[in-house]
């Protein structure tokens, strides 16, 4: 992204979660209903234009694979919040999420976590939509390549003490390999009892046809490679 602009890449996702709630068949897979408020009427015809999934089958299935990891990560908070004390929920690439203007969990803290431009045109779209920043909410602005994620958590009021769950969505793949590590790294230094979902992509030629049964299994591939660092972890 544009380092005084918003991410593109977050309206996109944005679209395609308010295209689920509007041309998919119900029961819904992740039913978000600020999905589509939150774009407000700027996008409704946008969203309008959603292709038939019979016409464009991969616009379809990279649908299919955003809300469901959406679903995946709000599924596991609500497990963490039950069976595991989590009282901190860390969106980390926020864009237009949602889940802090509608969570359920009495005690829960959100912090999102974007990139300065992104977080101000979220502040000005939730503002246009009418859909109140929660108090329990943090809006914590950072730019993964050159702050410190820590630091900026600390002046949030993030506590390291306690156990959280982190939500790291669509990321992964722009990030350098020393941002990534740098990330996960702290990640990995959290309370016990939290928890991580994160997304990657591997890089070209990275994918290799499974040997036949029985075969001898040598040196593992390097895991989790993003686009821009191929094996980062």
């Amino acid at each position: 992204m544009i380092a005084s602009q918003p991410s593109r890449t977050a309206l996109r996702v944005a679209l395609r979660r308010a295209a689920h709630q509007v041309h998919d068949a119900k029961p819904l897979v992740f039913d978000d209903p600020l999905a589509v408020r939150i774009l407000g009427p700027e996008y409704a015809a946008e969203i309008a234009r959603t292709p038939d999934s019979r016409k464009r089958p991969f616009s379809a299935g990279l649908r299919a694979f955003m809300v469901a990891r959406a679903r995946l990560a709000e599924d596991a908070l609500a497990e963490r919040y039950a069976h595991a004390g989590v009282r901190q929920y860390l969106v980390l690439g926020a864009g237009l999420d949602t889940f802090a203007y509608r969570q359920p969990y009495p005690g829960l803290r959100v912090f999102e976590v974007d990139h300065p431009a992104t977080q101000a045109w979220k502040r000005d779209m939730l503002a246009a939509a009418g859909i109140a920043v929660p108090e329990t909410l943090r809006l914590v602005a950072v730019d993964f390549e050159r702050d410190s994620l820590e630091d900026r958590l600390r002046l949030a009021g993030f506590r390291f003490d306690q156990p959280a769950m982190t939500a790291w969505l669509g990321v992964v793949p722009y990030l350098t390999a020393e941002a990534f590590r740098a990330t996960a790294g702290l990640l990995g230094r959290f309370a016990p009892g939290s928890g991580v979902l994160f997304d990657y992509t591997l890089p070209r030629g990275g994918r290799r046809p499974a040997p036949p049964p029985g075969t001898p299994r040598g040196p593992r591939p390097r895991a989790g490679a993003p686009a821009r660092a191929a094996a980062a972890a």
